[in-house]
This record gives C-alpha cells, sequence and structure tokens, in this order.
C-alpha cells in the first residue's frame, strides 16, 4: 500500500468481495489480507526485556501486537486455535526476524486446565511474564436469539469470559509491580449490534473486568487497561462473524469511511504495556474509525 498520510485513503474501503471460512478464519486466506504492520511497524525498544503472553496471536489485533511487542524488544508466546497453525508459523518467523524468542501453544481456550497450563508453559517458555494481552474471541452474527444453542452460548463464553478469568488468576502467579494486562474488548461493549447479542455480552463483561482488576490491582503496581476496537479486517469477521451483506459494506459506516486494520491498533497496545504509561489503569482505548465508544 503506498504511503498516505489521509487515514480515509490508508487502506481498502468497501464494498468488498463475498467470502467464508470455518470459524475461526485465516488471515492468509482473506481477500484483501489484513495488514498487522508486516512490513510498517518500526519499534523503538519501548518494551527491551520484557515478557508477553498473547492470546490470538497468529491474526487481527493478536498478530497485530505480538509483531510490535517482538520490535520493541520483548520476547513473546502467542496461544491459538490449533487449525491456525499456518498464520501463527508466519508470527513465529516475525518475532524471530525481530531477534525476540517466540513461543507457539496452541490450545482451546474454552478448557480450563489449558488455560491454566499455558500460562505456566509461556512463562517457563520466555524464563518469567511481565505483560498479558487476553485477545482471543469467539464471534457468530445470529440474527434470532431463539437460534442461539446453548453450546454455540457456551462457546462463546467461555472463550471469551471463562479464558480470560482463568489466564488472569494464573497470570497473577508471575506478574509483580510494574507489570501490565490488556484486555480486548470492543465497541460491541457499549453499543452493540441486534445480531452479536452473546458477543456483545462478553465483551462488556470484558470492559467492567478491566475496571474492577485495574482497583484491584492497583496497590499492588499491576496497571488493567483494554482496547475497544470498532469494525477491524480480521478473520473474526469472515468466519461467521459477520454477515454477507455486512461483510460486503464492512466499515463503510464509520466517519472515516472504511474498515481498520490491526495495524492501527499495534501502537495502542505497546503504549499500554509500556511502563512510561505508568498512570494509566482501568482505562479503555477506542479505536474505531470514529464511530465507535469509548
Amino acid at each position: 500500500m503506498t504511503e498516505t498520510r489521509d487515514p480515509t485513503a490508508k487502506y481498502p474501503k468497501p464494498p468488498f468481495e463475498r467470502q467464508t471460512q470455518e470459524w475461526p478464519g485465516l488471515a492468509r486466506e482473506m481477500t484483501p489480507k489484513p495488514d498487522h504492520g508486516e512490513e510498517s511497524y518500526v519499534g523503538s525498544g519501548r518494551l527491551a526485556g520484557r515478557r508477553a503472553l498473547i492470546t490470538g496471536g497468529d491474526s487481527g489485533m493478536g498478530r497485530a501486537a505480538a509483531i510490535a511487542f517482538a520490535r520493541e524488544g520483548a520476547d513473546v508466546a502467542i496461544n491459538y486455535f490449533p487449525n491456525e497453525q499456518a498464520d501463527a508459523d508466519e508470527v513465529v518467523a516475525l518475532i524471530e526476524q525481530a531477534g525476540r524468542r517466540a513461543v507457539a501453544i496452541p490450545g482451546d481456550l474454552k478448557d480450563e486446565a489449558f488455560c491454566r497450563r499455558l500460562v505456566g508453559d509461556a512463562a517457563a517458555g520466555l524464563g518469567g511474564l511481565d505483560i498479558l494481552v487476553s485477545n482471543a474471541a469467539r464471534q457468530q452474527a445470529i440474527a434470532d436469539l431463539g437460534d442461539i444453542s446453548s453450546d454455540s452460548f457456551d462457546a462463546t463464553i467461555k472463550t471469551n469470559i471463562y479464558a480470560m478469568f482463568w489466564l488472569t488468576q494464573e497470570a497473577l502467579k508471575h506478574l509483580d509491580a510494574g507489570d501490565a494486562i490488556i484486555v480486548t474488548t470492543s465497541e460491541q461493549a457499549y453499543d452493540p449490534s441486534e445480531d452479536l447479542v452473546d458477543y456483545a455480552m462478553t465483551k462488556a463483561a470484558g470492559m467492567n473486568f478491566v475496571k474492577s482488576m485495574a482497583k484491584q490491582l492497583g496497590s499492588k503496581g499491576i496497571r488493567v487497561n483494554g482496547v475497544a476496537p470498532g469494525p477491524i479486517w480480521t478473520p473474526l469477521q469472515v468466519s461467521g462473524g459477520a454477515t454477507m451483506e455486512k461483510l460486503e459494506q464492512f466499515g463503510g459506516k464509520t466517519p472515516l469511511g472504511r474498515p481498520g486494520q490491526p495495524a492501527e491498533l499495534a501502537s495502542i497496545y505497546v503504549q499500554l504495556a509500556a511502563r512510561d504509561a505508568s498512570y494509566a489503569t482501568g482505562q479503555v482505548y477506542g479505536a474505531a474509525g470514529g464511530g465507535g465508544q469509548p
């Protein structure tokens, strides 16, 4: 993409090609491919020597954060669903190209035992843990509440809420003063869509978790913040997260007239992880192209 200073013209605009993938989807198979900062992100040592675990680190905001963290000097462990291995391999290569240690840990976040093991394995592989980014999520667009099965509801709640809870419990065994927890919430927490009822519920829960945990952990010097994306071009959308009609016009209703790209949020995750942002806790940073909250 040619460099431009105009944010309305920086990335593709709708209409987009109709496309679908089996959940959770692969970034490498999307048209157009998302930009996670592979070519553009340049670090400056802001996270030198830090060690981060990022769930959903194979694509989307998790991948953008993983690339940025590595280029800022952090060693990074990523978790992803097993059938996302192809995307994960690309991220591991990018972390290692930045001269940092990469640890890849596939597994299902709906499994409590795996979540607890994941944190321990990440800490062991990285030699400790300073940053937890609870980012992975499940989103399925379903128009009628009556069509949301208990199994589907359970999968969304466990992936988006239970995993965040379990991971944080385990991470607190490793985190200390100066360390950080970052939760990816969503504009859906504030302005829910009619066909994302269960997903929006979980994102509201994540936003509240950030605020509660910031109060609980403030005296320990551990900061907890959130990132609330608006319409961002990720596999979440093409693997059941949006209808074909919404996908074709995805992001078109924002004031910038397009969806965001994961790369455009990378610096937010870096800022919230960096120790010079020491007075930011309990905050939720939005990035929605002018159309969302907060």
